[in-house]
């Protein structure tokens, strides 16, 4: 199993959040978070929002460090990437 998270710069809600997934499945990913402890409303189309005091507690758990491009990258490549609806 293999999960990834990009380093935490995303900012929202008084916060900055990394993005965690799965280049595999959904599933390997919702188990994965449901570990590190991850609330499901985290989960946002095809991530997990994971808050930047979380960070070292995924990579601890064996999410992969990578960067966000390379997080988009991934994503497509496995097909999971689920782009946000228009309007």
């Amino acid at each position: 199993m293999t999960v990834y998270i990009d380093p935490p710069t995303w900012p929202g809600h008084g916060r900055v959040w990394s993005h965690l997934i799965s280049d595999v499945s959904y599933g390997e990913l919702h188990a994965f978070a449901e570990e590190l402890g991850a609330p499901p409303r985290a989960f946002e189309r095809d991530h997990y929002d994971i808050p930047s005091h979380r960070y070292s507690d995924a990579v601890a758990a064996g999410a992969v460090e990578v960067s966000s491009r390379e997080v988009v990258r991934l994503l497509h490549g496995a097909g999971l990437r689920r782009r946000k609806r228009a309007g």
